[in-house]
């Protein structure tokens, strides 16, 4: 299904963009009179694909060798509702989304860094790297409800 990191990237993007709807449209119905548990239900969804969409912002700015600012403004476009539709539109257009997944090393002395062969290993194995993506999301996800929701209660 995710043969590309482009199209990785494109569902993440979708998928956050949706989920700034679901929370905006139930801080609209709390506001017309619905129950706060409609904000924490689409709060916890948006904020679990925010997660998954930051990790897979890296990991593709990983494979693609993104700059540093690039990479960054890709994971800060979840932050403003809706960003990540155009910051996918731009990455597209602009050939930083072009190519494969990068499983074997090539002639460019980059692969042979440290975290280009870890980043090979795993992209070989794409349930193990799934696996933990998951894991430290969800250990992420856990801790910043454990924190509390962004503002305070």
């Amino acid at each position: 299904m995710f043969r590309a990191p482009a199209r990785l990237f494109r569902v993440l993007a979708i998928a956050e963009a949706i989920t700034w709807t679901i929370l905006i449209a139930a801080l609209i119905a709390r506001a017309l009179g619905a129950p706060g548990i409609v904000v924490t239900i689409g709060g916890g969804i948006h904020g679990f694909v925010f997660l998954a969409y930051g990790a897979t912002a890296i990991l593709v700015a990983l494979n693609q060798r993104w700059h540093v600012g690039v990479a960054v403004l890709a994971v800060v476009s979840a932050v403003i509702p809706y960003a990540t539709i155009p910051t996918e539109i731009w990455l597209h257009r602009s050939g930083r989304l072009r190519g494969d997944w990068r499983l074997e090393a090539g002639d460019d002395p980059r692969d042979a860094r440290w975290y280009d062969r870890l980043m090979r290993w795993f992209l070989r194995r794409p349930w193990v790297l799934a696996g933990l993506l998951v894991l430290a999301i969800v250990a992420l996800y856990v801790i910043l409800l454990l924190v509390g929701p962004p503002g305070g209660r």
